[in-house]
């Protein structure tokens, strides 16, 4: 498939079929690297025709046919996908380029765990890898890694990424606090359950193994104190 004369330019309606055979092929090329589609390829051939082009950004490079395409929503890069045939070719470069230009105070993105190719394409360009998931919260129920380009103010765009998960914390805690108030009703005794924090303590560590379960254990200690004790108890 050349890619002499590649042209990069925003997508319309007529594009869709394309984009969506580039998605169909790119994903049955990459397995095992990404896990298999979990929908028929007639579905998500019908979800990518009928995107809603007023609610995202979407651009197609072409070579006499489409031959990659980028979907941003926001500031998270969707889908960045170049056509089996077309790979190698700086055709993705390209089109990562165009979403830099576009996002100059950055973005992010998922990418599989398992996709190391893709991996090392997004550091190559700069990209840096944030977080890594156990696969919950995506339809393939694969690890994924969180990547993020930190754009023109590095330190800016990642302490808004800390902003947000500090919002987060503070509607957690906020439930927290809600709900450590309403067991106490329904508690045998006054004294704290040290078995049942143990086992919070070792099932979050699983969500946060970096931190370990020891220090785990002493934050959940801090945030229970603190939910027991603005809830009106001291114990």
């Amino acid at each position: 498939m050349p890619t002499d004369h590649l042209v990069i330019r925003p997508a319309g309606p007529e594009d869709l079929p394309a984009v969506a055979a580039v998605h169909l092929a790119a994903r049955q090329a990459a397995v095992p690297a990404m896990p298999p589609l979990v929908r028929a390829p007639e579905e998500v051939r019908g979800f990518l025709e009928r995107l809603d082009l007023r609610q995202r950004a979407l651009w197609v490079a072409e070579a006499g046919e489409v031959v990659g395409y980028a979907q941003l929503e926001g500031d998270w890069l969707e889908d960045l996908y170049v056509h089996p045939g077309a790979q190698g070719r700086a055709v993705g470069s390209a089109l990562l380029d165009l979403v830099k230009s576009q996002r100059p105070d950055g973005f992010c993105l998922w990418v599989f765990a398992s996709n190391e190719a893709a991996r090392r394409f997004y550091r190559r360009h700069g990209l840096v890898e944030l977080e890594t998931t156990d696969g919950s919260g995506n339809e393939e129920r694969a690890p994924d890694v969180r990547m993020a380009w930190p754009g023109r103010d590095p330190l800016g765009f990642l302490r808004g990424l800390i902003d947000d998960v500090d919002d987060q914390l503070g509607d957690l805690l906020a439930r927290r606090l809600a709900l450590t108030r309403a067991v106490q009703a329904h508690k045998a005794g006054r004294g704290r359950d040290l078995r049942r924090e143990r086992e919070i303590a070792a099932r979050v560590a699983q969500r946060a193994p970096e931190l370990g379960e020891e220090r785990v254990a002493l934050i959940l200690d801090a945030i229970i104190t603190a939910s027991l004790e603005a809830a009106g108890r001291d114990d």
